[in-house]
């Protein structure tokens, strides 16, 4: 049940001498300590194996959500060791472990973080290997080549497999340092290769959380609290515990009473029978309005600044005002939670669709009493994340469920109600914004104020002067406007929060690029010329930690507008709409163009642009975006969850209804080729595609939409 021990999980199994591993350390500032078989590594966050069958294993201490680090991650160590790609390469998925550093997954941050780790861990061991074939066949080291899973010395036309040289490559000492490849040196890297884990969903082998099986598996549902906040007063199970196969019914924690069951039949019946008595908790009565109402009261208060230059107070000029409302979101993925756990022999495993493996055994351990080193979490495939497996209530409720019938595994699964209704959400906000243009009708003056609650700082995270800590790398501000006012006024909520896709970026993004429309038909400029005017010197922003280029965005602005065909003829009834955006370090702008339909809008086509650096693999990039395109349109278009009563009104995908295939828009995505580090791909495409859709809206009906959803 334990873990199994750190020198096991580097050494793979593999006997002393009977192949190479190569562990990597890289700490924030880049350190490297390597290792060979038969010696433990210093604290490693990624390595490989290579066995004497020639086969190349490479860890993935990422989630696979299906933004494709199965496959991008091992293609970047792969470059650098040279391995025969594909074919060559095993992939592991790395459970809650303390090898790898932090391994959440999210903020469009894997390949980021991973791509010099990744790349060093490769290169070291392509250099332990060289090192064994110079010494096997008496050559210099530097007359060597590793390439497409073999060495080979051109001189003496001599090569051998990286099998056959992992037992000595297993007894070299590691470099403190490996050179690493020239980008025009790449033959993985930039590649369109093939997805790794295509074959198995095609075919069904795949293993999701909800897929997951145990012998003598039990099945549990809760029936949880109606009402936010509420809780279980007491409940009468005799009718659930005459459903064929319900094996027990248990109170977990405060707020839910647990079925468990042979089938996931037999749990939703035994929960259809279940009595609950609920108390209904302080929230009883809380509903959209007086939601509203405690944002727009706090708009009036002085928020914290997040980002200042210039004075707006003095700035003189004409005034452009508009306030943007955003409502509730859930995430909605299309697995719904679950998890199976196992209880026994003083510890727990469990099999979970999580975004954060660590966060889970930790938490499972608090709820369990138990030491964190006595809970193994085993990492499945998830079917779609966007934020939502960031948390990990769901695995610590199985957790709770499987302690009560110790021995048993028992997967708990939630339906789509359950997770509709039950989950934390992306949090409404307001956006107040002014804009003071001088006499040629440009901008001089900008301010924003941004009115709602923080996600961080209501999971316990403190504010950082005021500001939730996410704002800053989310809501970058990279006009260059003389006089400038960014500011928060963080207010608290009952409503469970959640990190969404893009999170704050979505938000302040939308307010900010839809308002730039409305400042730029005020001045009598086009949109594009707009942002290309406060675009048109190089400059570097500092916001928070992070460092922006104007540049960049410029760029990636001209890419968007130039392969839309912007500024050329429509079809009548069409219309264009721009918007860009920052965040995550990868820069993104889009064009929208649409036709409307009475007061509803038809999206027929978005142009796409990015910079997120080196593309590791344009297959993945572009699915990405395409994915980023369609996310934020649904919740532009339809994304709403509403309270009354202290309830959720959506259940399901009929009430909270995405986008069908039928109504996606053509999608082009197009990159900047960069020889920058790697940045990330799946929340920037999300932000510039609401006030895209806006502006273009207005384009077609000089009507301005400050709030979404568009059609409800």
């Amino acid at each position: 049940m334990s873990p199994v021990s750190r020198r096991e999980l580097l050494l793979g199994g593999a006997a002393a001498g009977a192949g190479l591993v190569i562990g990597v350390y890289a700490s924030k500032f880049g350190s490297v300590t390597g290792f060979s078989a038969g010696h433990e590594a210093f604290s490693p966050n990624a390595y490989l194996r290579i066995l004497p069958d020639n086969t190349v294993t490479i860890m993935v201490a990422r989630s696979e959500m299906g933004q494709g680090v199965r496959t991008a991650l091992p293609m970047i160590l792969a470059e650098e060791l040279g391995a025969d790609w594909p074919t060559q390469v095993r992939i592991e998925q790395a459970g809650a472990s303390t090898l790898f550093g932090d391994q959440t997954t999210g903020g469009s941050f894997s390949i980021h973080s991973l791509w010099d780790p990744m790349r060093k861990a490769g290169a070291q061991a392509r250099e332990m290997l060289l090192a064994a074939a110079a010494q096997r066949w008496s050559v210099p080291a530097g007359e060597c080549k590793a390439e497409k899973g073999a060495v080979s010395h051109e001189k003496s036309k001599r090569s051998a497999t990286f099998g056959e040289l992992a037992d000595a490559a297993g007894r070299m000492p590691a470099p403190s340092e490996a050179p690493l490849k020239r980008p025009e040196e790449y033959k993985i890297v930039g590649t369109h290769a093939a997805r790794l884990d295509t074959p198995s969903k095609i075919d069904g082998s795949a293993q999701f959380g909800i897929d997951v099986r145990v012998e003598n598996m039990k099945h549990a549902l809760l029936a949880r609290t109606p009402t936010i906040g509420g809780k279980v007063v007491s409940f009468d199970d005799s009718d659930a515990k005459k459903v064929e196969g319900v094996r027990l019914v248990s109170k977990i924690g405060d707020s839910a009473v647990a079925v468990i069951a042979d089938s996931v039949w037999a749990a939703m019946e035994g929960r259809r029978a279940l009595k609950v008595t609920w108390d209904d908790g302080p929230n009883k009565n809380l509903g959209m309005a007086a939601i509203w109402d405690g944002l727009k009261q706090a708009s009036s208060k002085k928020g914290a600044p997040l980002y200042s230059t210039g004075d707006f107070a003095k700035a003189s000029g004409r005034m452009v005002e508009a306030t943007y409302q955003l409502p509730l979101l859930a995430h909605a993925p299309m697995e719904p939670g679950n998890t199976t756990a196992v209880v026994q022999h003083g510890g727990c495993e469990l099999w979970s669709p999580t975004q954060v493996p660590q966060d889970v055994r930790d938490s499972v351990a608090i709820a369990l009493g138990l030491p964190s080193d006595k809970v193994k979490v085993n990492v499945t495939l998830l079917g779609g994340g966007f934020g939502r497996r960031l948390e990990h209530d769901y695995a610590v409720e199985a957790a709770l469920v499987a302690n009560s019938m110790p021995g048993t595994a028992v997967q708990t699964l939630w339906t789509r109600e359950d997770d509709m209704q039950h989950s934390p959400y992306r949090p409404m906000s307001l956006h107040v914004m002014s804009a003071k243009l001088d006499g040629a009708g440009w901008p001089v003056a900008f301010q924003h104020k941004i009115i709602g609650p923080g996600i961080s700082t209501q999971k316990g995270f403190p504010l950082m002067g005021g500001l939730d800590p996410d704002l800053a790398s989310e809501a970058a501000f990279l006009y260059p406007i003389p006089n400038v006012t960014i500011e928060h006024v963080a207010t608290e909520t009952p409503v469970p929060l959640g990190w969404l896709r893009s999170v704050w970026g979505m938000q302040i993004g939308l307010a900010t690029e839809a308002f730039l429309d409305e400042v730029a038909a005020a001045g009598g400029k086009d949109p594009l010329d707009l942002r290309l005017h406060l675009l048109r010197e190089d400059r570097e922003i500092h916001i928070g930690d992070d460092h922006w280029q104007t540049a960049r965005l410029r760029e990636v602005i001209k890419l968007a507008a130039e392969k839309s065909g912007w500024g050329k003829p429509l079809p009548a009834g069409v219309y264009r709409g721009i918007a860009c955006w920052a965040c995550f370090s990868t820069y993104s702008a889009e064009v929208v163009e649409l036709s409307m339909e009475g007061d509803l809008p038809k999206v027929h086509r978005v142009v796409a642009a990015i910079d997120c650096g080196t593309v590791v693999n344009p297959n993945i990039v572009d699915q990405q975006m395409h994915s980023g395109v369609v996310f934020g349109m649904s919740a532009a278009l339809r994304g709403k969850i509403t309270i009354e009563g202290g309830r959720v009104q959506q259940a399901n995908f009929d009430d909270y209804e995405p986008l069908r295939m039928n109504e996606f828009p053509k999608i082009e995505a197009y990159w900047v080729k960069s020889g920058e580090a790697p940045t990330g791909i799946g929340e920037p495409t999300v932000p510039p595609l609401a006030p895209a859709l806006l502006n273009a809206m207005y384009a077609a009906t000089k009507k301005r939409v400050r709030a979404v959803p568009v059609m409800g």
